[in-house]
Formats: C-alpha cells, structure tokens, sequence
C-alpha cells in the first residue's frame, strides 16, 4: 500500500464559501428533509450551488441517467468557487458511475466530497486514485434530523476546528461506545457502509485495507446478509491485514450482536474492535476524514488524527 502521506487534505470552508450540491445516487424521496438540510447550510453561512430542479430530479431510483450525474460532478468539481461537494443523499448509483468519472480532472483540484452509504463507493475511489481525503458524514437530506452534537460536529469539521488540518480531529468517550475487544492501533481510515464496500471487491476500485482502520455500517439487512458480506470480505483476505475495526449503527438490522460477535470470529486477536460507534445512517454520524491517518485507543476511548 502506498504511504498515507501521500493523501492530501482540502483545505477547511469559511464562511460565505460555497457548496456544491451533487445528486450522484439516489432521487430525493423526502423533499421536506432535503430543504430543512439546504436550510441549515445557508444558516451556516455557506452559499450553495445547486442545479434548477435537483429536488425534482428522477429517473426511477436514479437522480437522473448515468451522463448527467457524472457531468454534474465534473462540473461542480471544475468550478473554482465551489469549496465542497456534499451529496444530497445516497440510495443506488455511485457504483455505474466510477468509469465514466474524469479521475484526472478530480485529482487536479483538492476539494472535499461529502456524504456516507452509496457514497462509500465515491470516497473508496477518490482516496485511491486520487490520493485525497473526503469525509464520511452527513447528507442534505439527513442534516436536519441529526442530533445536536451531530450537527456541531459536521460544521466544525467543515470549518477546520476540528480535522481538515490534519491534527485536530479528537473524539473522546462517545456515547454508547461497545468496546468488543481492547486494544490500540493507527492506520488510515477505511470503508463505510459495508453492502457497498463488499460489492467493490475484485474491482480495482476498493479501498486499500491492509493496515487500515475500518469503518463499517449499514442499514434495512438481514443478519445472514451482513454475515454474507462480512464472510466475503475476510475469504478475500481483505480482513486479514486490518489494524482495527469500528462498527458504526447498524440502523434497522436486527441481530446485530450476532454480527458484531462475527466480526471477531473473522478477525485476529491482536485486532481492536469497537461496536456503536456514532456513524451511520442513524441521527448520530459524526464526520470523520477516510483517507486520514487515525489512532484507535482503547483504554482513552479516544479516536484522533496522527
């Protein structure tokens, strides 16, 4: 695996700086929640740049066809005054966009690309072949349903007081916290909602996951399909080279200490694993920088940028 040094942070927004808005999946199917969450971004103090009728936008359970979502990316990511990309929400269709996406082009500006679920595919791709950190993290449509500390979380870190200058990143005793099995461990941050994840194997296009930290979450699976999509991970030998894992929510999945007991079935016993980590699809998803170097620390509770 190349060396993380390699990977380059955006730089953080200020106020007044403006935000692309990018509809690279899924239509919107709650309108109300889409225009709470643009809301909250102009209260911010961000100006956002958003196609005429994005809200509206819909060809069956894509926002729109293959080329128009790839040209709205290019096009936001071209712009010199769009600061970031945050997706307006997730769904299905990242995946049919990766070889039509000018990788060249991404490289050449260093931006940040906003969002979890489908987007996992988007950031796996842009940390890889790019070389540039982008932040799991909130959507438009679920801002305005996010808890407080959520919220507070997403904008600071926007802002850089808390990680876009590679150091400041520190999240102590979160809430909830499961810790499966102790330990202390720094590598780069990896993954995300794990269904996408397990369908980039074999392509060319999954994240690098030897010595990493990773990040998995998910949502609305059956606990034989998280088990499924676990057990191809660790028979593809992608399981074997991790420092540590971090279950975020696994929001409407039942059994899900059945799948937490599977990812310590599937790991070594040196490797750390912590269990209801406040990221995924849940009203808790603190942003955090995949790509970046982390270290997991077991006894502090304490997740932080190197």
């Amino acid at each position: 695996m190349n060396s993380t040094a390699e990977r380059r942070w955006p730089p953080p927004l200020a106020a007044g700086d403006t935000i692309g808005i990018c509809a690279p999946a899924g239509p919107v199917r709650d309108r109300q929640a889409a225009e709470a969450g643009l809301r909250l971004l102009r209260q911010a103090g961000f100006q956002l740049r958003l196609q005429p009728g994005l809200l509206d936008r819909h060809r069956g359970y894509l926002a729109g066809d293959d080329q128009q979502r790839a040209t709205e990316l290019h096009d936001l990511w071209r712009d010199p005054t769009v600061k970031a990309l945050l997706a307006l929400r997730g769904g299905y269709g990242c995946l049919r966009l990766l070889e039509l996406l000018d990788w060249e082009l991404m490289a050449t500006y260093d931006k940040l690309l906003i969002g979890f679920s489908d987007l996992t595919v988007l950031h796996a791709a842009l940390n890889r072949r790019c070389r540039l950190i982008s932040l799991h993290g909130p959507m438009i449509t679920t801002l305005a349903g996010a808890e407080t500390a959520t919220l507070e979380h997403f904008f600071a870190t926007l802002t850089g007081k808390r990680a876009l200058d590679g150091s400041r990143l520190r999240i102590r005793r979160p809430a909830e916290l499961e810790i499966l099995r102790p330990g202390r461990a720094t590598g780069p941050l990896a993954g995300g909602n794990l269904t996408c994840l397990s369908h980039l194997l074999g392509t060319g296009w999954e994240p690098e996951l030897d010595g990493a930290i990773l990040l998995l979450e998910d949502i609305g699976e059956a606990a034989y399909r998280l088990d499924r999509a676990l057990t191809q991970l660790a028979l593809s030998g992608r399981l074997a080279g991790v420092a540590a894992v971090i279950l975020g929510e696994f929001s409407d999945c039942r059994q899900v200490e059945e799948i937490w007991q599977r990812v310590l079935e599937l790991t070594g016993d040196h490797v750390p694993v912590w269990a209801n980590f406040p990221a995924g699809h849940g009203r808790r998803n603190l942003a955090l920088p995949l790509g970046a170097t982390i270290e997991l620390d077991s006894r502090r509770q304490e997740l932080r940028c190197c």
